[in-house]
Order: structure tokens, then sequence, then C-alpha cells
């Protein structure tokens, strides 16, 4: 079973220090099912890639000390695909062999665990029951590009037709920690057989390693059903998750919530929430769009301007904050509108870096202020989502530009408008 992990981040080699383990060397780990093989086929400034081999050992998984496997009587005890595809004891291997990297330590070079870098991940054969498109429901709502090669079952027999064993390569630009998280996790949930005893200590294990991710995936029952596969585990993280999930937010808000009064109290005597208002509402109604996403629509001031004309047939309000949609939701006295009046909106939960197909087929997408709220990394998956997945047929987006920050006199120099932007952009880098 090989698993690699590639870099162009330079200097490339760096990426020993994040795995603490030396690109020069070839290191050998003893597992209780075989053996572990760290090595680097290639090593320069410009590119270096980290190969992590697994032996696995099938009668020794069956018949040795450390045994794992029961011995059915049956030929499949021995003669099975453990030994050559990404399962479950790929992910012990990681946690066992990439240790320090996936607990985001580093003795040297501490400065890029945080890092996201440019990387690329490759999965020689993964055994995957719900074919390419799991890979994607998995993958993609955490910012990979994703190839998949499916292999034949028998390259003699073109006839027998396809198998479910699959070539997968993810890229990304993120940190290495994140990467060796989203593949611990999603390995075993693609495979399906864990090959070890479930118990009450999975559920701590998961929760731990998807921290900051798998609360919020739009596949999290999916995952957390194929993760632990007994109803009492499952339920009860997939009550934690949910619960961590209302925590965070509700400390998010409140955050948010002073952060936006501070933002409106600095371009209140320039107006220039309205204006961005206007501006936006003009380009949708020049271009007869009827069916309107607002992409981040947080209180809903746009969709007050949306609902209030008739051009707008069907409107589409969107926010990672269940608070700013009930608020939104206030805003447009949703509960006592007219029957009429009420069929022409919606308000969803959701995040603009996960695909979702409820948002596909509309004429107009509107994003206003939102993009500087994400952290640079994340903008790919961004992307991805509006053009490539939602495919509006037109997109306005709005964001601060720097350049105009001088003609606040009480905004000191080099700071943002706003407590949570990640950045603002001058209009050449827009």
């Amino acid at each position: 079973m090989l698993f690699t992990l590639t870099t162009t981040y330079q200097p490339a080699t760096d990426l020993g220090y994040l795995l603490h383990k030396h690109p020069a060397r070839v290191q050998t780990f003893e597992l209780p099912f075989g053996h572990a093989h760290v090595f680097y086929p290639e090593a320069t400034a410009e590119r270096c890639t980290a190969a992590l081999v697994l032996d696995v050992d099938p009668i020794g998984l069956v018949r040795g000390k450390n045994r794992v496997m029961g011995d059915t009587g049956l030929i499949d005890s021995y003669v099975n695909d453990r030994p050559y595809v990404a399962s479950s004891f790929l992910s012990v291997a990681i946690a066992r062999v990439y240790d320090s990297a996936l607990a985001g330590k580093a003795r040297e070079r501490a400065e890029l665990v945080p890092t996201p870098l440019p990387l690329q991940a490759t999965l020689a054969v993964v055994p995957c029951r719900g074919g390419e498109n799991i890979v994607r429901e998995l993958f993609e709502p955490l910012g990979y590009v994703v190839a998949t090669q499916q292999h034949p079952l028998d390259e003699k027999f073109p006839e027998w037709g396809a198998s479910h064993y699959f070539t997968v390569t993810l890229q990304a630009t993120c940190t290495v920690r994140d990467l060796l998280a989203h593949l611990y996790v999603l390995i075993p949930v693609l495979d399906a057989e864990k090959h070890y005893f479930i118990g009450d200590d999975e559920v701590e294990k998961l929760l731990r390693v998807g921290a900051g991710w798998l609360g919020t995936h739009p596949a999290r029952e999916k995952i957390t059903q194929r993760y632990l596969k007994k109803r009492r585990l499952i339920h009860s993280a997939l009550a934690r998750l949910v619960q961590e999930e209302m925590t965070v937010e509700q400390e998010d808000d409140a955050d948010a919530d002073a952060q936006v009064a501070s933002e409106q109290k600095l371009e209140a005597p320039l107006s220039l929430h309205e204006q961005r208002l206007g501006a936006v509402l003009a380009v949708l109604k020049q271009n007869n769009a009827q069916r309107v996403l607002d992409l981040g629509c947080g209180e809903g001031r746009l969709l007050k301007k949306l609902l209030d004309d008739k051009q707008f047939e069907q409107i589409v309000g969107v926010d990672v904050s269940h608070r700013a949609l009930e608020i939104a939701g206030r805003r447009l006295r949703l509960d006592s509108l007219p029957e009429r009046q009420r069929a022409h909106i919606q308000l969803l939960h959701g995040a603009l870096t996960y695909r979702d197909k409820r948002l596909e087929g509309f004429d107009a997408a509107a994003i206003v202020e939102v993009i500087e709220h994400l952290d640079p990394p994340r903008l790919a998956a961004f992307e991805r989502v509006v053009f490539e997945f939602a495919r509006p047929r037109l997109v306005v987006i709005t964001t601060p530009n720097a350049e105009y920050n001088a003609k606040f006199p009480t905004l000191p120099a080099g700071k943002f408008r706003h407590g949570d932007h990640r950045f603002e952009w001058t209009r050449a880098e827009f």
C-alpha cells in the first residue's frame, strides 16, 4: 500500500521538518500488522515527495502474536485485499508514523505548522464501494481538487467490468496537519471495513481528529455512521458534534455583532453600505435576473430590497450562521408575510466552501462583503462552489477597497475596517 505526499512550497524539503522524517534517510517502523517504510523518491528545493509504504503481513494478521483479524477457517482470511489497499491499517500507520505532524508539532520550522502549503496526496489504491461520487462528496467540501482513476477487475478480461478500486489524487493549499487529519478519518469511511474493535474510545478519537472541520462537513452524518458503525456510538458522536457547532457559532456570533457594529459606525457618515446594496440591486435589475441567490446574506438587508421588488420571483438567502438567519427572518417578517409573497423567498443554512446542490440553477448570485471573511486558502473552494458547481449566469461581488481606507480619519493606517477581515484588497488585487 502506497501513500505519497508532495509539495512545491519552497524550499520544498521543509516537508521533512513537518513530517519529522529526514529526506536523506529511509526509516522503518514496526506495526502490529506489519511494517511501515518512509522514504523520499524526490527531495529538491523545488519539489519534495514523502512516500509511506505499508507492508502488511497477511499471515500475521490471522495467526501472528499480534493478530488483528480472526481466523474464520476460510481462505479469505488469508487471501484478501488488505495488504494492497488504503484502509484503517493506513490510518493507524499515519497516526504512528506521522504522530507529531498529526498533532501539529514541529521542533524546527514551527512556523510552518499553521501555514497552508500547496500539497498533493496520492493513494495508490482505495477500495470505495460508493464509487467516485462518494470520494468527491467527502473531500471536495474540504477544498480539495479530486482526481480519480477507476481500475478494471482484470485488464485481461475487460468484459468483467470495473472494480470498486480507485487511485485517488487530492490537491489543495492547506496545512499538513489538516490533510493528515482528513485522511486519517476519511480513508476508513471510504473502505467501511475497520480491522479492529470499535468502542467508546473511537468516538473520542473521531471528535479529536475531526475538530474544526467534521462538525460543519455536509456529510458529517454519513462520515460518522461509516466510521463508527454502531448506532449507540453514532448517536453519541453526532449529538456532541451538533452541540460543539452551536457553542462555537454562539461565540462567533457574539464577536461578529460587536465587529459589525464597529464597521457600520465607521462607514455610516459615507453611507457606503446603502450605496453597495443600491449598486448590487441595479446590476441585478439591469441584467433581468429573476431567480437570485444572496450568498452570505447575513441579517437580510439585501434580501429585504429584493423582496420589495416584484422583478425577483425567487430569492434564496444562504448563511453559515443560524443566528444571522433568525435575524433575517425577523427583518423580513417571514411569519406574517402573505402566503403568495412568502413563497418567493427561502433562507438556507450552509457554508460557501461546500458544494450544495440547492444553489444550482439560479440567474444570479450576489456576494456582498463576504469574501474578505474567508481565509485565503479557502477561496479556491469558494470559487469552485460558485463558478463550477452553482454556476449562476451572473455573479455580483463586492469587497472593501483598501485604497479607500484613507478616507476614514478614525481608521489607523494598516488596520482593517472589520476585526474578522482576513484581507482587504486594492482594486488591482481584486
